[in-house]
């Protein structure tokens, strides 16, 4: 045996006997923890570097081959585990973008479905308000056409008043023109009446004055014949 082989040999049994402690600390308490978790793959890792060092430096092929292996597996499920995460945030990112993304257009459509019914809203106030623009203006024509037709009413019957009182005008003129003749010979009648009652009453007189006369010299001559 070699002399420069001893303290090699002598080194690999104490590094040996210096890894149970810290194969013991792995098969306890990292192994119960999840594959990908930080914790396990930093000391997996640190481990690996640490079997691959001393395995190089002491010409362990094994226990180098088991550190490089070890070193590569925590590498590679650490970018793994990196990507994932990379992944998870991509898609949380992802996530959050579409839901900004359903919330904007959720927001558009709102805005969109607000803005329509303002206008429809707009449109019905507006028809409201030319309906009762219409109405106003057609009240106040068939005002104003009343107002002329009252006018114009009272204006004819003015005219046929004024018409009316001018015929019976007319009437009363034509009427005194033909009662003025009658009226005349009613005159001449009543007048000749009165003349004729006073030649009446004149003979009643006289016929009276008469038969006393008579009476008289009836009496004288009786009286003459007693004697």
């Amino acid at each position: 045996m070699n002399i420069l082989t001893v303290p090699i040999t002598l080194l690999r049994l104490q590094y040996t006997i210096l890894r149970i402690p810290l194969q013991l600390v792995e098969d306890q308490l990292m192994s119960r923890l999840a594959t990908e978790s930080p914790a396990r793959l930093m000391y997996e890792r640190t481990l690996g570097v640490l079997d691959g060092a001393v395995g190089s430096a002491l010409g362990d092929r094994d226990t180098e081959r088991r550190g490089n292996a070890l070193t590569e597996r925590s590498d590679a499920l650490t970018r793994a585990a990196q990507l994932e995460e990379e992944a998870a945030r991509t898609e949380a990112e992802a996530d959050t973008a579409l839901e900004a993304k359903r919330k904007q257009v959720h927001d558009e459509q709102a805005a969109a479905r607000e803005a329509k019914q303002r206008d429809v809203e707009q449109a019905r106030r507006r028809e409201d308000e030319r309906k009762h623009a219409a109405e106003r203006d057609a009240l106040q024509r068939k005002q104003v056409a009343k107002k002329n037709a009252d006018q114009l009413a009272a204006q004819r019957t003015q005219a046929a008043e004024a018409e009316h009182r001018a015929e019976q005008t007319r009437l009363r003129e034509a009427e005194k023109a033909a009662a003025a003749p009658a009226k005349a010979q009613l005159k001449d009648a009543a007048n000749k009446q009165d003349e004729a009652a006073g030649k009446r009453a004149r003979a009643d007189r006289v016929e009276k004055l008469a038969e006393a006369e008579k009476a008289k010299r009836r009496n004288e001559t009786a009286a003459n014949g007693q004697r």
